[in-house]
């Protein structure tokens, strides 16, 4: 192995991949008694996540160690800001200290949503409950934007980040 690092959309030839990834990935979510959809995900689930978003993985030497998906505003669940909203993000537990949620996360903010979409904003939710995502994610520079009551048992807590602030429009933050 050569530990050679690539990123792709995924397809639906990945899906089985991928349940497994996010089901291994999920487990402390589901301990903590979180519902993210994710934590519970179907093959089918799964399928209709990579068909109706922008979902992408991380391979090491072609092997995928991590997914994120894009929920675009014109989808079939937009953000609450117009902008794309990060979901369903999950890295190999196995290799959870190697630095690849990190490196992960930066390629989807700078080539896809600053260099290709050059979009003003990147925007997520999370669960008020859960012990340290919210400071994971205000550490990597997202501010606290909103939070909703979805009826999944927690406080959906809103967080966006600045990807191109000369984009911003100043009578719209």
């Amino acid at each position: 192995m050569n530990n050679r690092i690539s990123f792709r959309l995924a397809m639906l030839e990945d899906a089985e991949a991928l349940l497994e990834l996010t089901l291994r990935a999920y487990a402390p979510i589901r301990e903590l008694g979180i519902h993210f959809a994710a934590a519970t995900a179907d093959l089918d689930l799964v399928k209709k996540n990579v068909l109706n978003n922008a979902c992408y993985v991380m391979l090491r030497d072609d092997v995928i160690i991590a997914t994120a998906s894009l929920r675009m505003p014109w989808g079939q669940q937009p953000g609450p800001f117009g902008v794309p909203h990060l979901w369903w993000f999950a890295t190999d537990p196995a290799t959870s200290q190697k630095g690849d949620g990190s490196a992960f996360l930066h390629w989807l903010e700078t080539a896809v949503v600053k260099d290709q979409l050059k979009t003003p904003y990147l925007s997520l939710g999370t669960a008020d409950n859960h012990p340290w995502l919210i400071e994971m994610y205000e550490r990597r520079g997202y501010v606290r934007s909103g939070s909703a009551d979805l009826g999944k048992g927690h406080l959906t807590i809103y967080l966006k980040k600045t990807i191109l602030p000369h984009l911003i429009n100043k009578s719209n933050t």
